[in-house]
């Protein structure tokens, strides 16, 4: 559990100030992600940031049955895919972001729900309850 716990201390906090910065720079983003489509290299860039993120995430923390730590593995699995995706369709995947960007409402549904996601991870992280 300390292990889960360890790394939920720094899923949680991290995607909870993601959301409040998206939620802060809500009217930018779509000028930022159409900025970050026109560099396939920062897209590539942040795919082995990001796929390196979940392997080591996975690495630590395998863990598949039994309650909020499988969370954790999920979200290294996640971060892997979302990576790879990333590595392997930059074109493609900045076209997406480019039209996803355009829509106010789903970037708040986006920082919602990395809101809950990073609160949650942040509670079960820091509380006394192993």
């Amino acid at each position: 559990m300390t292990t889960s716990k360890n790394i939920a201390a720094l899923i949680g906090p991290t995607l909870i100030a993601i959301a409040l910065a998206m939620l802060f720079n809500l009217g930018s983003f779509p000028a930022m992600i159409d900025q970050v489509s026109r560099d396939p290299a920062l897209i590539f860039l942040s795919g082995i940031l990001l796929f390196v993120t979940g392997l080591a995430i996975l690495r630590a923390h395998n863990v598949w049955t039994g309650g909020w730590p499988v969370l954790v593995s999920a979200l290294g699995a996640l971060a892997v895919l979302g990576g790879l995706g990333r590595m392997f369709f930059p074109l493609r995947l900045a076209e997406v972001a480019v039209q996803i960007g355009q829509h106010r409402g789903v970037m708040v549904i986006a920082a919602l729900v990395f809101l809950l996601l990073g609160g949650f991870l942040s509670v079960k992280a820091y509380s006394g309850d192993e």
